[in-house]
């Protein structure tokens, strides 16, 4: 068999299988139809002696996955935060793993090197950040986060004359990150990843709307005020989707020599539509910024991006230098702004979808699927037995369900939640999760998914209408 048709026999199988799967997307169930006990049974066999034809491998893999794979590639998955996948970004996803470049350094994939250069200058621009700015493609908001950080520890501890770098921690001033009580467990674990700890997390109260206030950050930039310090702000909450007053805050923060970090995971794609722009304002002041591709920007899995205001503290942070490392001229090699060393080039798949989307694209993205949060919220939290919670601000909304029982208490109300978002998961219309808000269970809502339509608005609300009549006494 030659090379050719090797690789040919198994993509071409791979390629139906994947088509297979967009195209019944839209009458699968969205959640997973079997246990996991099922899956463990299906794909836990004995790995065997002899090897096994690529095509055959591909097409039992499918067979013994099916029913264990989420939707959320579906029009009608409104769990998390989560995005489908652009055509265009999906094929360069592809293409990538074809190209396998290993986007270290420029001279392992002079392409793939240029289009991450490229790609992460349409990113600043698109969502409102100095030019100036440098920027990482990694996995997720989460090592953002690290990155960003990493560069905050830089540049801090450098400040007070010690090369955290070179000494490590110990012996290092302690550090520590003033933050909402809303923000994401992907703080704690990159304060725990870079040796920060959790007690460096001071967590302040917000205000009715989620939001930070300045007297508030203020009184607790003025205790200890000579420890090296990291703001940490909001742009779009887990639960609510809540903006921090970034015009307010950041220069307050840095009058306190702090530097200001913003976890704008899905709430900064905000920047590129006019509509919620204002929702942002000031928030380029700040020293450093995340957010995900692999959610509002719709780019397939992991696919995140770090932007650092100083390019030498973040720099400083990660670049790294062999003997056996080939440089070439002036090109960006992205082992110098990245935690990874081998790596996809995961900047294939953006480059791709701003491209597919354009500017304009985007915004109406952005605009469209801020309406159908707003539709799907108002409609099921005006249900018989149901409760809006939140409005959305912009994708985020949360909705309750009321247990109907005479004397039901909250504790009552948290548990039929509970049990009526299940009830509507498994109807397999839609894809809801759960949360705990302000000592309350609610129904998360959040779409953020190019495909998303009036129809799949309207099978979730129906759903919902039918599984809260059929669980009434």
């Amino acid at each position: 068999m030659t090379t050719n048709s090797a690789y040919r026999q198994a993509l071409e199988h791979a390629f139906r299988h994947a088509l297979d799967h967009f195209t019944r997307a839209e009458d699968e169930p969205v959640g997973a139809t079997v246990s996991l006990d099922e899956l463990r049974a299906r794909l836990g066999r004995p790995l065997a002696d002899h090897g096994t034809d690529a095509a055959q491998v591909i097409d039992e893999l499918v067979r013994d996955a099916s029913g264990g794979i989420i939707g959320s590639t579906s029009g009608r998955f409104f769990g998390w935060v989560i995005g489908g996948t652009l055509p265009a970004a999906i094929a360069a996803d592809w293409l990538t793993s074809a190209w396998d470049q290993n986007a270290a350094i420029h001279a392992c994939g002079p392409a793939v090197a240029v289009i991450e250069e490229v790609a992460g200058n349409w990113l600043k621009a698109l969502l409102g950040l100095p030019q100036t700015a440098s920027f990482a493609f990694v996995t997720g908001t989460q090592m953002a986060h690290v990155t960003c950080l990493a560069s905050a520890r830089h540049r801090l501890l450098n400040q007070m004359g010690y090369d955290v770098e070179e000494q490590g921690l110990v012996g290092a001033p302690a550090m520590r990150i003033l933050t909402s009580t809303e923000r994401h467990g992907s703080i704690e674990r990159a304060a725990r990843i870079l040796g920060f700890g959790k007690r460096a997390i001071v967590p302040l109260p917000c205000d009715s709307c989620g939001r930070l206030e300045a007297a508030t950050l203020a009184g607790a930039l003025d205790v200890d005020n000579g420890r090296p310090t990291i703001v940490l702000l909001q742009a779009g909450d887990l639960n609510i989707g809540a903006f921090d007053p970034f015009a307010e805050l950041i220069p307050l923060a840095h009058q306190h020599r702090a530097w200001v970090h913003v976890d704008g995971a899905f709430g900064l794609w905000a920047a590129a539509c006019p509509r919620y722009r204002h929702l942002l304002q000031g928030v380029e002041l700040a020293d450093s910024w995340t957010t995900d591709g692999h959610k509002w920007l719709n780019t397939p899995f992991d696919c995140g991006y770090a932007f650092v205001a100083d390019a030498e503290a973040h720099r400083g942070a990660f670049s790294h230098r062999t003997s056996y490392t080939m440089f070439v001229g002036d090109a960006r090699d992205q082992i110098d702004w990245n935690p990874e060393w081998s790596r996809r080039g995961r900047s294939v798949a953006t480059y791709a979808a701003l491209r597919q989307l354009g500017r304009l694209g985007v915004a109406e993205l952005v605009e469209r699927t801020c309406a159908q949060a707003h539709a799907l919220v108002a409609r099921i939290g005006n249900l018989p037995g149901a409760q809006v919670v939140w409005e959305p601000t912009i994708n985020q909304g949360l909705v309750r369900f009321l247990d109907p029982r005479p004397g039901a208490t909250e504790q009552d109300h948290d548990r039929w939640t509970d049990e009526t978002t299940a009830s509507i998961v498994a109807t397999g219309e839609a894809f809801f999760g759960s949360t705990t808000w302000r000592g309350r269970r609610c129904m998360r809502v959040s779409v953020c998914n190019w495909q998303t339509s009036e129809t799949d608005i309207n099978r979730a609300v129906q759903a919902a209408r039918r599984v809260i009549g059929s669980l009434a006494p």
